[in-house]
């Protein structure tokens, strides 16, 4: 047996991360479903949660990877992380802009930072044509959501 799959075995029979997986999950599915209601025929980001481990150095903490995809078009609704987010582009090209900052257009090997208070205001693919990923890590409260979604 080769050590990632250890790693998914021991992971997966977990209970508390398969409880807080399971939440994240729902919590992305329930956004999803609002998303697609708002606007049916815009395509949306997919997240995928890569791995979750609490911080033992940093009592209540953990960190969060996720690998986001925007199809051709794609655009995330107004949100904030409460947590401080890091990303790394891997492929496209993305837009992204927090709340009174300016946009920024990253490309593959480029970054972008999220503090805890920041309102992500634009985060969407740059290109109608081309998909674009890249990977998120979240330093956060353990248990808290990923994504809360900001109306005003």
């Amino acid at each position: 047996m080769n050590t990632e799959t250890k790693f998914q075995s021991s992971a997966t029979t977990s209970p508390g991360l398969r409880r807080r997986s399971s939440a994240v999950l729902k919590l992305i599915l329930s956004l999803s479903c609002a998303i697609a209601s708002a606007s049916a025929a815009e395509p949306m980001a997919q997240v995928k949660t890569l791995m979750t481990k609490p911080l033992p150095n940093f009592p209540g903490k953990e960190a969060t990877m996720l690998l986001v995809t925007y199809p051709p078009g794609a655009k995330d609704p107004i949100h904030r992380h409460n947590a401080n987010a890091f990303v790394y582009v891997l492929e496209g090209t993305v837009v992204m802009q927090m709340r009174g900052g300016k946009p920024v257009t990253l490309h593959p090997g480029q970054t972008f930072y999220e503090d805890p208070q920041g309102i992500h205001q634009v985060g969407r693919n740059a290109s109608n044509k081309v998909p674009a990923k890249f990977v998120v890590v979240l330093i956060k409260d353990k248990g808290s959501p990923v994504l809360v979604p900001v109306t005003k």
